[in-house]
């Protein structure tokens, strides 16, 4: 058995009596100390806390660019999409027609046009002198020889309504520019005939009408 002496049971007590009032006085204070308050005595969770954004921000930098690296082996580089096609453009002759019924079933209007080579509900601007006049293929016509008799060709039929509004006349033939704005999703009445690349834009292609 270790005896100590009463000089050293004094000693230690003094240390334990001086170690509960470092205590008591940290606690008083808000329970910081020196050691508290250094970097070095920093809780692992808080560290971790103080890092978990930046982190999370480059996996986020990260997987954006992995996407984009994937695109691009894919084809699908948004930076270098295919543009659409151009819509037709062209001169044509436009001739007049009034019919009480048409090809798509409704009823003849001011706006309805006619062409053997364009989809029922194409939309068509159609110029003249300076007037503009925008039309609705639905009907189908002129037929093959009225398309060739004319020079240009006839690729267009205006309503009646719509040819006196350009020209004063009623019925008339009148060489005009076209301009499709948006082609329609019904039935094609020819896909061939005189006049058919200049007004699917084949000729823009080609160089030939």
């Amino acid at each position: 058995m270790i005896r100590l002496s009463t000089k050293a049971i004094a000693s230690v007590a003094a240390g334990v009596t001086l170690a509960g009032a470092g205590v008591t006085t940290a606690l008083a204070y808000g329970g910081t100390s020196e050691a508290a308050a250094s970097p070095q005595a920093q809780s692992a969770p808080a560290k971790v806390a103080q890092q978990a954004p930046a982190q999370a921000e480059k996996r986020v930098q990260s997987g954006a660019q992995d996407r984009m690296l994937l695109s691009v082996k894919k084809g699908n580089d948004p930076k270098k999409q295919a543009k659409a096609p151009a819509l037709p453009t062209g001169v044509s002759t436009a001739t007049s027609f009034w019919d009480p019924s048409t090809a798509s079933g409704k009823p003849m209007a001011y706006e309805t046009i006619a062409s053997p080579y364009w989809p029922l509900g194409t939309k068509v601007k159609v110029t003249y002198n300076g007037k503009s006049e925008i039309g609705i293929v639905e009907d189908f016509g002129p037929a093959e020889w009225a398309v060739a008799q004319h020079n240009p060709p006839a690729l267009i039929d205006l309503s009646e309504k719509m040819m006196k509004h350009l020209t004063g006349t009623a019925s008339n033939s009148i060489t005009v520019k076209f301009q499709v704005l948006e082609l329609g999703k019904g039935p094609v009445y020819r896909h061939s005939g005189t006049g058919y690349a200049t007004a699917t834009g084949a000729a823009q292609a080609t160089g030939k009408a």
